[in-house]
């Protein structure tokens, strides 16, 4: 959470990505549960936050949130750089 705040991205811009955001990849064999890496625009920032989704109790676990590198996306911020 500390980064998350440090990196300038708000609760409410973690939940309207979580909420409408589209699914870049998708971690079906991650442990403990599957997860998945959304990105949706907050404002004029795209927003990438993974995380886990425990099925069983019905709970979003965010793993780690973040403001995509253009370097290293492209210029949508679906695809990684080659």
């Amino acid at each position: 959470t500390r980064r998350m705040f440090q990196r300038g991205i708000s609760v409410d811009d973690v939940r309207h990505v979580i909420d409408s955001g589209h699914v870049v990849e998708n971690y079906p064999d991650d442990q403990p549960y599957p997860s998945r890496l959304l990105l949706a625009w907050c404002q004029a920032r795209p927003i990438h936050v993974i995380c886990a989704h425990n099925t069983d109790d019905r709970e979003i676990i965010v793993v780690t949130v973040y403001e995509p590198d253009p370097g290293k996306w492209d210029s949508t911020f679906t695809r990684r750089r080659a």
